[in-house]
């Protein structure tokens, strides 16, 4: 039967910190692990908000003429009505 060693035995001493230091690893490893993930999922964030801003643009850019188009077709009515009422 062996028997444990007494905590003040240089061997005990080492044991135990061999234990620590192993835990210490697993920690440093799973939270590595976690901020692995962070770091994808901030990067997949910041690649659709690009995305977005790009649709959000083209949107914008092929939108503009249409305010002007109407302004036309407007001024084209008006000019239609008055040469109607003017040729009566």
């Amino acid at each position: 039967m062996t028997t444990q060693p007494s905590p003040s035995d240089p061997a005990a001493v080492a044991l135990e910190l061999e234990r620590l230091r192993r835990s210490v690893e697993v920690g440093f490893a799973r939270t590595d692990g976690a901020l692995a993930l962070l770091v994808h999922r901030g990067d997949q964030t910041d690649r659709q908000l690009d995305e977005h801003g790009e649709r959000l643009a083209a949107l914008e850019r092929a939108r503009w003429p249409l305010p002007s188009v109407a302004a036309v077709v407007a001024v084209a009515g008006l000019a239609l009505t008055l040469w109607q009422f003017a040729t009566r």
